[in-house]
This record gives C-alpha cells, structure tokens and sequence, in this order.
C-alpha cells in the first residue's frame, strides 16, 4: 500500500479510536435518568457514572504518554482499545451499581491509555505542516463533535432499545479499531525502559485527583467547610505536592518538569481545562435541564444538541483551518471562546418556561460556533513548540489537564447545582422550577469557567506567541495552505 495512503487511513482508524472515547464520554448523559431508576442510584451518587471515568481517564494519561514514548505508541494505544471495548461490555452487562462504576472506571483507564498517545501518533506520523493541519483539523472535530453526537445516539439507544446498548456499540468499533491499527498504524523507536517508568507517581497523583473530587462531589451533603471536605481536600492537595517532589528528584519522571517551561504548552492546556470544565458540563446539566424540565425524551434530548454537532462539523471542513491561516490561532481562539461565553449564559437564562426556539437553540448554535472556533487553535497552540521526543508526554499532559478539568468541572458544577435546587424546593418553589433554577446557576458558573479559560488566553498565551513571529507566519501559510 502506498505509504501516503497507508497513514491516512490509519489516520481514519485512530479517529475511530478517539471517536469511541468521546462518544463514551457524553454517550452516559442522557441515560442517566434510566439508570438511576433500574439501578437504584441516589441523586448525589448518579455523577460517579460520569466521574469514576473521567478522574480515571485523567489520572493515567501521564502514564499511558510516557510509556509511549517509551515502548511504542501502538501498542498502548492497541491495548487502550482493548481495554476500553472489554470494560464497554462489562458495563452494558451491569445490573447492580457497583458493577457499572468498576467498569466504567476501567473503561477510563482504557480510553486513557489510548487518547494518552493519539496527539503523538498524529504529530510524528504528520510531519508536513499542511498535512498535519489537516489531521488535526479531523481530529478536533472528532474531539468536539463526538461529545455531542454521544447525545444523539445515546438518546436513541435509551429511547428505542434500553440504556445497555449504549456501551455495547463499543463493541464493533473496538473490534475494528484493534484489527485496522494493528495492521496500519506505524511503531515508533521506544525509547527503552532502561530507566523505568514513574509507578509511584502515577500512584500519587491518581489518589491525589481521586480524594480532590471525592471531596468537591461530597461538599454538597457534608458542607463546604466541613472537616470531612476540607480534610480529604487537603489530602488531595497533599498527595500533590508530593507528586511534584517526586518528579523533580526522579531521574526518569513521569512528568519531567521540563515541560512546565513550554509556555504554549502549559497555558493552552490551562485554556482548555477551564474550557472543557465549562462547556462539557453543560453536556451533563443541559441533558438533565431537558428532561426533567422541558419534558423531552431521551431521543429528542439528543436531537436537542444536534446544531452543537452540526456547526462542528461545517467548521472542521477546513474553514477552521482557513481563519487560523488568516487571523492567527490566538485570535480565533479568543473570538470562539467569547461565542461559547455567549451561548452558555443563554442558557442560563431559560426557566421552566423557556422555549426550545429560539433560546436554547440559539444557544447551542452559538457552542458549535465557538468549539469549532476554540478547540483546534487550542490544540495547534499547545504542540506548537514541543520536541518530537516529548511528543508522547506532551500528548498525555495536554489531555490530562482537559479530563481533570471536565471532571473536577463537573463534580463542583453540579454538586452547586443541586445544593441550589434544594435550597429552593425549601423555599416553596415548585419541583420543575427549582430544578430550572439549579440548572440555571450551572450554566451560568459554566459561563464563568469559560470566562477563566478566556483570561487564560489573554494573559499566558500573548507573549509566546511574539517572541515566534517567523514560526506564527510559517504556521499561519500552512494553515492557508492546508485549507
């Protein structure tokens, strides 16, 4: 097979791998009302189906880069695959609660070890600038659309056959996926293990993010300042700066601090946690707000977030990649994340009463304008100055601070919600119109969350980028070129 051929394809089976992550990560939203009935989950609890995957996601994505870099992308990636199809159907077998949490945390794991990798595997298998404009103009809008498309087929799934479904359509893409990409997708050189890998960090700084969000999801029930949430957030806190001490005294860390001092790196990834915290939230609270507000099914609910995928998918056709060639990634970057600011404190603003046009279309509109106009400047910005050595530890970290983000996001996010919800119910307000206006205080700290994220880009992002002004115009040609 032509060479060129051959990597993109292999290109199309890695997407696969990424789009079953992504789907996953969403997927669960809207089939969270029927399994908290057939399982017997309590409202406070319900968020650890989300969570148990996302804190496991975030917590070995460090590893899974490392470890890359070390023994070959591929085959982490080949076994993340694995992993994640195998923990798929033991989750679409639960009937009991704790097994459904076992599985989706090893579906996390799983899906760590494969995404932890596939920024590398495109960044090293793309070596032409416009060619990997390219790439990752598919694999941004795999990224951003494939959380809101998880909607729509999660909904369908829930609606017409039963929440079970929604994992086991893992099942043939993972099958897929393992078959194609180990016959397509090119090893690189490891580096060895001569030196070994960092277990004991990966240790620590996986207890370190599990007790932070025990103790955020928690804080709802026990109080904010509580002994039992301040005690397991200093823990957590603890457990960090221990994680650091390790990394700086390890010859072969797992996050050498080196990479802190890649501006691009660690301030686009700062962005984008703050970015990810706010809008994916909205995935989980804008699902909920529909059906135990508005009404709607789970189908329709999924219908609902389809101008969200629709507006993605028209941006990431090279239109892009076309105003980044133009105006820059920086720019856009700010203009998308002013558009999603936009769209979420819509929705803040809709009650019980509100309508799904214009309001709530309006404001999903305005989300798929600004993530296609966020997401790839994003990820183009926080690899732009990596070395091809790093590429696996950079991949890993970039998605870390993302996962860990939408996870501690949605823990406090939620947790405030329906602290607020209740507060009203204790008021005298109806059922239907507290739960709006817990949703509402959601969207409107989402909001907040994005705001951060664009701060971030004003204040981390400028002056990396003019002390490049040669790369930034390379870049932005090939970007032109590329569309």
């Amino acid at each position: 097979m032509n060479s060129d051929l051959r990597k993109w394809i292999a290109l199309v089976v890695v997407c696969m791998g990424q789009l079953m992550v992504m789907l996953d990560s969403t997927i669960v939203n809207v089939a969270l009302p029927a399994i908290q009935r057939d399982l017997g989950f309590t409202s406070a609890n319900l968020t650890w189906v989300v969570n148990s995957y996302l804190i496991a996601y975030g917590s070995f994505l460090l590893v899974a880069g490392r470890a890359g870099d070390l023994i070959g992308r591929r085959k982490i990636f080949l076994t993340g695959v694995f992993v994640f199809t195998a923990a798929s159907v033991d989750a679409g077998l639960a009937h009991d609660a704790t097994n459904l949490l076992a599985a989706r945390f090893f579906q996390g794991v799983g899906g760590s070890l494969s995404g932890g990798v596939i920024i590398a595997l495109i960044v090293t298998a793309f070596q032409k600038p416009v060619e990997r404009a390219q790439a990752m103009s598919v694999f941004t809008f795999v990224i951003a659309g494939g959380g809101s498309l998880g909607l729509l087929v999660g909904g369908a799934l829930t609606q017409w056959v039963n929440w079970h479904w929604i994992f086991f359509i893992n099942l043939p893409i993972g099958i897929a996926t393992l078959v194609l990409g180990a016959w397509l997708i090119e090893e690189n050189r490891g580096l060895g293990l001569r030196q070994g890998v960092d277990v004991a960090g990966a240790i620590v700084i996986t207890g370190a993010l599990m007790l932070g969000v025990y103790a955020i999801i928690t804080a709802g029930d026990q109080g904010w300042t509580s002994l039992h949430t301040l005690g397991f957030g200093t823990a957590s806190l603890a457990l960090v700066a221990v994680f650091f001490a390790l990394q700086a005294r390890l010859r072969n860390p797992l996050m050498p601090l080196r990479i802190l001092r890649l501006r691009t790196l660690t301030g686009a990834s700062a962005a984008r946690a703050f970015l990810i915290a706010g809008m994916f939230t909205n995935f989980f609270i804008g699902a909920l707000y529909l059906q135990r507000v508005k009404g709607f099914s789970a189908f329709t609910t999924g219908l609902a977030f389809l101008p969200t995928t629709l507006m993605l998918g028209v941006l990431s056709a090279g239109v892009t990649a076309r105003l980044m060639g133009r105006f820059g990634p920086r720019n856009l970057l700010l203009v998308g994340l002013i558009t999603i600011g936009s769209g979420l404190l819509l929705l803040a603003g809709a009650n019980e009463q509100a309508g799904y046009f214009p309001r709530i279309f309006g404001a999903y509109l305005l989300l798929g304008l600004g993530g296609g106009m966020s997401f790839m400047p994003l990820l183009t910005i926080s690899m732009s100055e990596v070395p091809a050595a790093d590429a696996g530890l950079a991949s890993g970290f970039s998605n870390v601070t993302m996962q860990v983000g939408g996870a501690i996001g949605l823990a406090s996010l939620g947790t405030i919600s329906t602290g607020h919800a209740k507060a009203l119910l204790a008021q005298g307000d109806s059922l239907q119109a507290a739960l709006a206006g817990g949703y509402q205080l959601g969207f409107l700290l989402a909001a907040v969350s994005v705001a951060i994220a664009l701060v971030v880009s004003v204040t981390a992002l400028r002056s990396s980028h003019r002390r490049h002004p040669i790369a930034q115009i390379e870049q932005n040609e090939a970007l032109q070129e590329a569309a």
